[in-house]
């Protein structure tokens, strides 16, 4: 029996959340959602503790949304990706953004993300997630 892909999917806008959610939920993923980085890292570290079976295939993380302290930050996901990181080194993670910034994007696959996708093309992201797990 195949397994089916589950992904971390953490965004602070409501709209963009759910939009994402089911578009990867009609491609057929598992999603868990967060709305922030504090909520994303508290599922992250409560499924790791589950059979490798059950853990994350990849994450989804927005780029810039409140950090852990509350304030809003262009640089919160890329602290999540890290901390994620941290935990499961081989993790797959695409990092979001509502803007094409390449100095962000380098910086983002610097730390360890696989790429850096631009929100609002969701059959992209589908297409990239396939591509990322190699399906």
């Amino acid at each position: 029996m195949e397994k089916d892909i589950r992904i971390l999917l953490v965004d602070d806008e409501r709209n963009v959340r759910r939009s994402m959610e089911k578009t990867l939920l009609r491609a057929g993923f598992d999603v868990d959602v967060a709305e922030d980085i504090s909520a994303g890292l508290g599922l992250f570290k409560e499924v790791y503790t589950q059979e490798p079976e059950e853990r994350f295939d990849i994450a989804v993380l927005d780029l810039s949304m409140p950090n852990f302290e509350g304030v809003q930050d262009p640089e919160a996901g890329l602290k999540l990706l890290s901390k994620l990181l941290e935990i499961d080194n081989s993790l797959p993670t695409i990092v979001l953004t509502a803007y094409d910034d390449v100095t962000r994007a380098k910086k983002a696959v610097s730390l360890g993300a696989r790429a850096y996708f631009v929100k609002g093309r969701e059959a992209g992201l589908i297409e990239l997630v396939n591509d990322i797990l190699g399906l």
